[in-house]
């Protein structure tokens, strides 16, 4: 257990995101009390900043600084100090996190490949400062300097964000936007999963409530996105094809008959789990004018299959793919994840060579990120003995298979307890990337989410300003409360319209 002494609690979040990098799993105190292996404190006082590391005092250690309250016997194991303007937030900030950085790189050996940047959305930083004319230069030389990050993570950053950028041009930010269907149900649960899911077989017989209540959410948002221009739609989940096929007409025609679906510049469908998909399924999306599917192995390796929970075989994986490419769907995406437990190199090397093989259009590369509501997380005693590996020689593997099926990675993002302190990183054949996998990421326009579990995000870009409202998770509860959930749109629409 790590202790946080934090000064102002408004660093505490970012100092704790550090920590999770080098300690992932690790639990948090916010006090002095037992059972704490050290603590971090902050002290900021007239433009100073005194950054420590106190220890139990068992050997020497710096002791001219006095001990927090509390901590009789422990001695300060390390120190910085450092000087800031502290009425600026974001450079206060980055100078606290720069001294923990190269506190925690002395102290664990390791340094880490983003450096002291926390948050999700590197490729924010270098986007934002190419939109606003720097040069590719000055945006290395900043985020080097700032964030001490890696030279191959900063020159992805860049490659990715100017790619962002010439995706996003023929985007109306200010009109336009974008919508999002969430389905909240899948075959299984997979070990590591902490999205809103629940298994499709207790609803059998009972999907109609919740597609009942769907429909009334996007009546709505029709009508308040009535005028605005379509740009991308994005039908997720769960699994959208856990869904029987006359479920999945039923919500395609709905969407068709509220929304200009024809003038949108592309139409995602989650098909995801391969034992969710049939040929009568593929055939609906097929006739629905489905541009591009996700077909998701996750790893072609059979024996973690049946350890995290997938129901499909590495050869069901093949199937659906041919049958979907039989079909003429010619933008299919691939899921990887890397770092799953139990899984070494020659693991990755035999899944990149079977993707390989098999030639999607498009390459998603997941390190894992083991979150609270996983059950790889929640029940320890009986997975936590599992050995879970994520290596940059993994991370390098999968950049240089995408890139010799001819891929370029078009956008990134990253997640708090991701083994090994890596990324998500989305490549994809010219012409294939997906734009709502940018717009979700950039946060640069509008996407009016309907379903369970789902978030709006309303952006308002004449005043820097986003807004969000979130519908409940619980499949039940958003049937029974779902003029509440419209009610929570309207809130935020109100002004958007």
């Amino acid at each position: 257990m790590i202790g946080l002494l934090i000064q102002d609690n408004a660093y505490e979040q970012d100092i704790r995101e550090l920590l999770m990098s080098f300690y992932p799993g690790e639990t948090y105190a916010h006090e002095v009390q037992e059972g704490v292996d050290f603590y971090v404190e902050t002290r900021l006082c007239d433009g100073r900043i005194t950054v420590g590391i106190w220890e139990k005092k068992d050997d020497a250690g710096e002791t001219d600084t006095p001990a927090p309250a509390g901590l009789t016997g422990w001695s300060l194991r390390a120190v910085s100090h450092g000087d800031s303007d502290l009425s600026d937030h974001s450079a206060t900030k980055n100078v606290i996190k720069q001294m923990f950085y190269r506190m925690l790189v002395e102290r664990t050996g390791h340094k880490l490949p983003w450096g002291s940047l926390t948050g999700i959305r590197p490729t924010k930083i270098a986007l934002t400062r190419l939109e606003e004319g720097w040069k590719e230069e000055d945006i290395r030389s900043f985020m080097k300097e700032t964030y001490l990050a890696s030279d191959e993570k900063i020159d992805l950053s860049i490659e990715i964000a100017a790619r962002e950028k010439k995706l996003l041009e023929p985007l109306d930010y200010e009109r336009g936007y974008s919508l999002y269907v969430g389905i909240p149900f899948c075959p299984t649960t997979c070990l590591y999963c902490s999205f809103t899911s629940y298994p499709i077989s207790k609803w059998k017989g009972r999907t109609g409530l919740y597609l009942e209540a769907l429909f009334k959410e996007l009546e709505y948002t029709s009508k308040k996105m009535e005028g605005r221009p379509l740009d991308t739609i994005y039908f997720g989940g769960g699994t959208p094809t856990a869904l029987l096929a006359e479920d999945i007409d039923a919500i395609l025609s709905k969407l068709e008959q509220l929304f200009d679906v024809g003038h949108a510049l592309e139409f995602t469908v989650e098909a995801g789990r391969p034992d969710s998909i049939t040929e009568e399924k593929l055939r609906v999306l097929r006739d629905h004018g489905i541009t591009r599917i996700s077909i998701n192995p996750q790893t072609m390796n059979q024996k973690t299959l049946d350890l995290i929970g997938r129901r499909h075989t590495v050869e069901m994986v093949k199937e659906k793919f041919y049958m979907a490419r039989e079909m003429g769907f010619d933008n299919i995406n691939m899921d990887l994840i890397m770092g799953l437990p139990e899984e070494d190199m020659d693991d990755v090397r035999h899944t990149l060579e079977e993707i390989r093989a098999m030639g999607p259009d498009s390459l998603t590369v997941h390190s894992l990120a083991i979150k609270r509501a996983a059950r790889l997380n929640m029940f320890k005693e009986e997975y936590g003995k599992l050995k879970i590996n994520n290596t940059p020689e993994m991370i390098t593997l999968s950049e240089a298979c995408a890139r010799e099926l001819g891929m370029e990675p078009y956008y990134l993002y990253r997640q708090k307890n991701m083994a090994g302190n890596f990324e998500n990183v989305g490549y994809s054949l010219p012409g294939k990337a997906c734009i709502y996998n940018i717009l979700i990421m950039e946060e640069m326009q509008t996407i009016a989410a309907c379903g369970a579990g789902t978030t709006t995000k309303v952006v308002f870009p004449s005043e820097n300003r986003r807004e969000r409202c979130e519908n409940v998770k619980e499949v039940e509860q958003y049937i029974g409360r779902i003029d509440e959930m419209i009610g929570r749109k309207e809130k935020i629409f109100g002004p958007y319209s």
